[in-house]
């Protein structure tokens, strides 16, 4: 049996948007609390310690929170693969950080509001040369 697995991680932090137009709000430095869900695919285990699920979350845990932590409480401008930090870029960045932690990634998703958010495929991202 093929499943689907999420997992979702919160963190606080500033940024601007150095590409948008004069005077656009987002080009000053403003503050979100972001929402990532990690989508993972694959095979329910059959055996093993991890029978019955794709992964075990703590497996998905050790390979994310590493990851938020570099970005919680900070401005995230100042992240050196997040100069345009947008939803999208941080997802992206997301993505190519963890493929070779959980080959079972499918996909990020990542909200800065309510209202607004970005879900990015996995296999829609090549390799960290295609920026």
């Amino acid at each position: 049996m093929i499943a689907e697995i999420r997992r979702t991680y919160t963190f606080e932090a500033a940024h601007r948007l150095p590409c948008v137009p004069d005077g656009h709000k987002c080009g000053r430095v403003h503050g979100h609390s972001y929402r990532v869900t990690v989508h993972l695919r694959g095979s329910v285990q059959c055996a093993g310690p991890e029978a019955g699920m794709v992964v075990d979350f703590g497996r998905v845990d050790a390979a994310v929170k590493p990851l938020i932590a570099t970005l919680d409480h900070r401005p995230l401008n100042e992240h050196p693969d997040l100069y345009n930090p947008t939803s999208e870029i941080i997802a992206r960045w997301l993505v190519v950080s963890l493929r070779g932690l959980l080959p079972m990634l499918h996909a990020v998703t990542v909200s800065e509001t309510e209202r607004s958010e970005v879900f990015v495929l996995a296999c829609d991202v090549e390799g960290e040369g295609d920026r």
